[in-house]
């Protein structure tokens, strides 16, 4: 998606060889314009599934999976990860690791939104080690819920999450896929195919 490769290497800042700061557009301020086209080609990748409805963690993954379930026109459902005194019973529960936050955190959806009739498509932010995606698929799988996909907006190819995903069979469809990241400096993994065959 190239409007958001230019977007990252505007806006982005490389922090380090693992950590990639976005948050002029997509996880702290957000770029609705950059939203609703993310929206449009996750919808247009995944027209065929038979999605009921969008499956994302709080807080970064909502904005562009809010704009995903508008063009499909499904119910969004995310999953928290506070505690909360009107979510405590019928829970369905795993526990996500956070890279950036280097904490664990008990993510948890009311299971009066999901049934073993829904197709579910799971959209995040980043997909880096892959404990969020994770941690998503085992609430779905544990509701009876089909798991349609995963779309993600930036995935971390130089990290596992990605491989060990299409490994256990899942579909995942990322928009921008990171080959490698240096202070200063991103590579999208086509470059890296390019500059290869050169």
């Amino acid at each position: 998606m190239e409007s958001l490769k230019k977007k990252i290497l505007q806006e982005g800042i490389a922090l380090s060889d693992q950590v990639l700061k976005v948050d002029t557009f997509l996880n702290h301020q957000i770029d609705p314009v950059l939203m609703k086209e993310i929206g449009e080609v996750f919808a247009s990748r995944f027209a065929q599934e038979g999605v009921t409805k969008v499956l994302t963690l709080e807080s970064s993954g909502i904005a562009p999976a809010v704009f995903t379930a508008l063009q499909l026109n499904v119910p969004l459902i995310f999953a928290r990860k506070k505690k909360s005194l009107t979510l405590q019973e019928n829970l369905l529960t795993a526990e996500v690791y956070s890279f950036t936050k280097q904490e664990t955190s008990s993510i948890s959806v009311s299971s009066k939104f999901l049934s073993d009739q829904d197709h579910i498509l799971i959209i995040d932010d980043f997909l880096a080690n892959g404990q969020a995606a994770e941690g998503l698929l085992k609430v779905v799988e544990d509701s009876g819920a089909t798991i349609a996909g995963v779309g993600i907006v930036i995935e971390k190819a130089f990290q596992e999450g990605g491989k060990r995903l299409r490994e256990q069979g899942h579909r995942v469809e990322s928009l921008a896929i990171l080959s490698s990241l240096e202070v200063g400096r991103v590579t999208f993994a086509e470059e890296e195919a390019m500059n290869e065959s050169i």
